[in-house]
């Protein structure tokens, strides 16, 4: 493993690399990002928090409602984490941040490469498997016992969904901001999966056609906070998208499949999705208050096969990133992650 050192956003985070061996491809690696919130106040000793209690003044010394939850994000396709934002929610609350990019995205992917490439999706356990070790060095040798929160968006929801089922004790709870849990054509994809078999097979690294329109990044552009400027690498985050392969595609449909049979997450999920869909064949401006991505409705329907205990939150006027919204509904967002949340931790005994 190596060193943490600065990483691109700034002084708030750091990163780390996690060696993953090699493939055709050359060197393979992850990278941890961690978040360095600000210290929190001293706590109070025993006695101060009893000389307060005989004073009959109020006790303000509470731990904060996720002391003791380490959260780990998983961005989606043809993406990488940058979410200040997003970290800070976490962090102000108690809980340690970091998030993955995966192999051969982002801040892990090397010259000569294949962008976002992957012929199954478990290959990704590596990954995760890696990050868990360096954020469980990164605690130290704490006498508490520490929880695990896991969050994914789109492509990231649909690796971790599938992860949390195979390793069903490993996860406390898990956070989906518009999972990719079945095909945007559901009723297709039992009838197209075999030719993708065959092709991946045969050709795995055979390039779809190229279908994505931008409109995407224009509604997320449209939609920015002029206070809060989120600056994104290009080259991390293209416009169109990464190209789209027929050995990753198959991987995926395989995955929507898994979970079209029903998972096994015992862990608590919130699952948040925008409150409709609209289709991107032209502008307009629709395109700014709905998930552009995802047919919303399926996705709500199969999050229901996640596991026992399954929340759906609806935000109207949100984009397939429910956190690169509007305001109005990025900020309802927030407010129904924390009612969730703060839910599970007083449930859970936090």
């Amino acid at each position: 493993m190596t060193e943490w050192v600065p990483d691109v956003l700034g002084d708030e985070f750091e990163q780390r690399t996690l060696p993953l061996g090699t493939d055709e491809q050359g060197e393979v690696v992850a990278t941890l990002v961690r978040a360095l919130p600000a210290p929190l106040p001293p706590q109070p000793s025993g006695w101060e928090r009893f000389v307060t209690r005989l004073r009959g003044e109020s006790d303000k010394s509470q731990h904060p409602v996720l002391d003791g939850v380490d959260v780990l994000y998983v961005h989606g396709w043809s993406d990488y984490f940058f979410q200040k934002r997003l970290a800070r929610f976490w962090t102000a609350r108690g809980a340690r941040f970091f998030a993955l990019d995966l192999r051969k995205y982002g801040r892990s992917l090397r010259e000569g490469q294949t962008p976002g490439y992957i012929a199954d999706l478990a290959t990704y356990d590596e990954d995760i498997a890696a990050a868990l070790e360096v954020m469980r060095q990164d605690a130290g040798e704490s006498a508490r016992p520490r929880r695990l929160l896991l969050m994914g968006h789109s492509t990231g929801g649909l690796v971790l969904s599938l992860w949390a089922s195979r390793h069903p004790d490993a996860a406390d709870a898990i956070v989906l901001n518009s999972p990719w849990l079945e095909f945007q054509i559901a009723p297709l994809r039992a009838a197209i999966a075999p030719m993708v078999e065959l092709q991946a097979r045969l050709r795995p690294m055979e390039a779809a056609p190229q279908i994505d329109l931008g409109f995407y990044a224009r509604a997320q552009a449209a939609v920015m906070d002029p206070d809060d400027v989120m600056q994104t690498n290009p080259a991390w985050r293209p416009v169109p998208a990464m190209p789209v392969h027929a050995g990753w595609l198959w991987a995926i449909l395989h995955g929507h499949r898994t979970v079209a049979a029903g998972l096994s997450i015992k862990a608590p999920v919130c699952v948040m999705l925008s409150a409709r869909s609209a289709l991107p064949t032209r502008w307009s401006e629709e395109l700014t208050s709905a998930d552009t991505v995802l047919v919303v409705e399926d996705i709500a329907e199969r999050a229901l096969r996640l596991g026992p205990s399954v929340t759906v939150e609806r935000i109207d006027g949100a984009l397939h990133d429910i956190f690169l919204s509007r305001k109005v509904a990025r900020e309802e967002a927030y407010a129904r992650l924390e009612r969730w949340v703060v839910g599970w931790a007083a449930a859970s005994g936090s």
